[in-house]
């Protein structure tokens, strides 16, 4: 098992908006291990964007003081053996947000989600935001199709699987995205964690808790059962709890 923080949105720093995130992002440095952890940032989702790759590198390298690099997918992919080395030298992966489907589908071709795979079995710390936290988990709600067509709505997309469950980004601020997921979860058997933004999932090791780096900030355990809708509050501890148990469907009390 390995290591995955998962958050569901927020800022970074980028020009003009304030760092939102900082007391999760300190927590995927932390859990590194490593006092100066190598940082590699997959930018796949923003279509290799340099200023997003800029952002990160003073937010997690000058900030944080991790050693950033940036592994670029889009135009000029490398072969799958550096692709493989690199992710493999990293002690953290974190994927930015964006197209996630886009993203998920050049990984797939280059054999990027195939080197994560093996980096999760090797305990490296894989984490993102947005696009970054849906491709770890089976399926995810995205808003891909509105990059093409403004009127597009939500659709459900596969992600890796590392997680078995459907993950929902800015639940809190994306108006739409609430009802979007209540009308995709009649169709699923399983459960979905909706995530606030400034908050996240933390696994390791088949455990989890949620962190949030401003109190309002929650997640949310999302299912129907015998024709009822259940939204359901994570609680936040300190505590790490039994993530199988999480992803049931049995009800609490």
């Amino acid at each position: 098992m390995g290591k995955i923080i998962a958050i569901g949105g927020g800022e970074i720093g980028r020009p003009g908006y304030p760092i939102e995130t900082m007391e999760i992002d300190k927590e995927i440095v932390r859990i590194s291990k490593k006092a100066r952890p190598r940082f590699l940032f997959l930018p796949t989702a923003s279509n290799d964007s340099e200023k997003y790759v800029k952002t990160v590198k003073k937010h997690f390298g000058n900030d944080l003081g991790c050693k950033v690099s940036a592994l670029y997918l889009v135009k000029s992919p490398p072969p799958y053996e550096e692709i493989e080395e690199r992710i493999f030298a990293a002690d953290i992966v974190y994927v930015g947000g964006g197209d996630t489907e886009a993203m998920l589908e050049i990984w797939r071709k280059t054999g990027t989600d195939k080197a994560l795979r093996k980096a999760y079995k090797k305990g490296v710390v894989l984490s993102g935001v947005s696009a970054g936290a849906i491709c770890w988990f089976s399926h995810g709600i995205s808003d891909s199709k509105k990059f093409t067509n403004l009127n597009a709505g939500f659709t459900k997309i596969a992600g890796m699987g590392l997680i078995n469950a459907l993950y929902c980004p800015h639940y809190d601020v994306e108006k739409d995205r609430k009802p979007a997921l209540k009308e995709m979860m009649k169709k699923i058997s399983g459960a979905a964690i909706a995530v606030d933004n400034c908050c996240a999932l933390e696994i390791i090791d088949g455990k989890y808790r949620i962190i949030s780096s401003k109190p309002p900030a929650n997640a949310y355990k999302v299912y129907w059962s015998g024709g009822k809708f259940y939204e359901e509050l994570i609680e936040k501890t300190n505590r790490f709890a039994s993530l199988a148990e999480l992803l049931s469907q049995k009800r609490k009390g």
